[in-house]
């Protein structure tokens, strides 16, 4: 999706009140998860970007009598979204790339050669949304599919998952990629029975092909994240956590903030397998909890994932029993970026979706625990997503935060009893598990292996059901939130995942002026029709910086 006008545009055109002035906006059904329970109230007053009061509006309106009143015609009001784990650039750049989320094998070929005919000659065709689990057969595909399209172009394309990645002949060739290249530690080159490359690559291997194709400079990342900041407004979201930025990236972010041309909350990730790792954890802090932009964590990465059979576990793949996945980086690989992390005061946010990659990064933390006490960083495991009951349990000594992704228990619901047999979905995709026993879950959607739409995950969240209502009944639903638990999860404990819930997260005195406005209440209508829901407005800082197109 691509809004016809710039951000800069919508924020002139509707920042049409006095934001020195106070502000009612009344004359809706309001939400807001706090620590104890669910607020409702259908009036906020709000004063230079700040929340002065929530209630009623006959009593608020007598307490600020020269206000200046918003109907907001009675709708829906939540504190503004928050997405504890998406990539804003990845989202940015595939605006401009092709997208093949959701398709079959033969629409997907399809897709690729309409998608040429507007490239040049011998430029890279780039795409991402590829899913061999949807297709008939369930195999990988190979570079012979792409070279049977007979384009002029090398091809390369990610997995929907980022996981692998799927070239052509002659992408291959770019990269020097023959029968005698090896994969790196933590990587796969899929081969034939001939031993031939197949030109599919996993994790690691990725890294072989990436390596040739042109990256994009510091003014084209500006203005990919721009693109991306336009979605994410229009979706609901006020706040994004960025799961993993390169130098260039975080520089991108900082020139954007001078620039005051960040129109959300942004907190980003600094990739531990940058280079320049030690010498960005040395400089500190980028920014303030209250600031639009802030950085004091890291991302690193445990393992694979389940789709591509990258995730590591325990015992052997379900359907593939010679093989328990890839790490990604050894155990004590993974104890020196996480130490050197914490040691200069980061928190650590760390990729592990098999129940081997989770375990071993339980003990990790564990063992640096014993010598220095790592709860107030507040750590997280980023997908969380298959675990040992055991495991499932050592969540609260450690004061670890769950950031999962609900839309991908809906999506992997047909891939996951195949990978990992009945017995271990017993702690996968455990929500209801981790609420239990007071973790908090900061939700998030992984874009753009996932839509972007807030509004999709609290569905999922609710319902284990995909949009399409299957299974009618859910899928293991027993580890379902409840409406007002999903809500925290993309709001209050989202906001305690980045170290902000002083400043956002709900809308209590004292916190920004940060809020979305919804054409229906999803606390009162049929679940399934959750995703429906479609975003008015959303305001940041008091300051309206979308409005739908009527």
């Amino acid at each position: 999706m691509r809004l016809s006008h710039t951000l800069v545009g919508v924020c002139a055109i509707l920042a049409s009140w006095n934001l020195q002035a106070t502000t009612i906006v009344h004359n809706f059904s309001g939400y807001q998860t706090t620590e104890r329970d669910l607020d409702q109230f259908n009036t906020l007053v709000f004063d230079q970007g700040k929340v002065l009061a929530t209630g009623d509006f006959a009593t608020l309106s007598q307490k600020y009598p020269e206000a200046t009143k918003v109907d907001a015609g009675g709708k829906v009001l939540l504190p503004g979204l928050i997405d504890a784990h998406g990539h804003v650039l990845g989202q940015g750049r595939l605006q401009q790339q092709l997208d093949l989320r959701d398709l079959d094998l033969s629409k997907t070929l399809d897709a690729i050669k309409q998608f040429s005919r507007n490239q040049q000659s011998g430029d890279w065709l780039i795409g991402r949304g590829w899913n061999q689990v949807l297709w008939r057969g369930k195999q990988f595909p190979t570079r012979q599919q792409l070279d049977a399209l007979d384009i002029d172009q090398p091809i390369w394309l990610r997995r929907i998952d980022g996981h692998a990645g799927w070239a052509n002949s002659a992408a291959m060739e770019r990269a020097g990629i023959t029968r005698q290249s090896k994969a790196p530690a933590g990587g796969e080159i899929i081969r034939d029975e001939n031993g031939e490359p197949t030109g599919v690559l996993v994790d690691n291997a990725m890294a072989l092909l990436e390596s040739v194709i042109p990256q994009p400079d510091l003014k084209e990342e500006k203005a990919a994240l721009g693109t991306a900041f336009e979605l994410a407004l229009s979706l609901g979201l006020t706040g994004v956590h960025d799961a993993g930025v390169e130098k260039q990236t975080l520089e991108a972010y900082r020139q954007l903030a001078a620039e005051k041309a960040i129109p959300l909350r942004i907190y980003p990730m600094i990739s531990g397998d940058d280079k320049h790792l030690p010498e960005l954890l040395n400089a500190g802090y980028v920014g303030a909890p209250d600031e639009k932009l802030y950085v004091r964590s890291i991302k690193v990465y445990a393992d694979g994932a389940l789709g591509s059979r990258g995730a590591a576990l325990l015992q052997p793949y379900h359907d593939r029993p010679g093989e328990r996945g890839l790490l990604i980086h050894q155990k004590d690989a993974l104890l020196k970026q996480i130490k050197m992390a914490a040691d200069n005061k980061f928190q650590v946010n760390v990729h592990a979706i098999g129940d081997r990659a989770n375990h071993i990064v339980l003990d990790i933390f564990h063992t640096l625990n014993k010598e220095n006490d790592q709860k107030p960083f507040r750590h997280r495991i980023e997908h969380a997503q298959v675990l040992t009951l055991e495991d499932i349990e050592q969540f609260p000594t450690l004061n670890l935060i769950a950031s999962m992704q609900p839309v991908h228990a809906t999506s992997d619901k047909n891939m996951a009893g195949d990978r990992l047999g009945d017995k271990r979905l017993e702690g996968a995709y455990a929500w209801r598990k981790f609420l239990n026993q007071g973790t908090k879950i900061a939700s998030g959607s992984d874009f753009p292996v996932e839509p972007v739409n807030p509004l999709f995950g609290l569905h999922a969240a609710v319902t284990r059901r995909d949009r399409q209502g299957q299974p009618e009944k859910g899928w293991h639903v027993e580890e379902a939130m409840t409406m007002e638990e999903a809500l925290r999860s993309f709001t209050l404990d989202a906001a305690y995942a980045s170290h902000q819930e002083q400043f956002i997260g709900n809308l209590e005195p004292g916190k920004f002026a940060d809020f979305v406005l919804l054409d229906r209440d999803i606390f009162k209508i049929d679940p399934q029709d959750i995703w429906k829901a479609q975003v008015l407005e959303t305001w940041v800082e008091g300051e309206k910086v979308y409005a739908r197109p009527k």
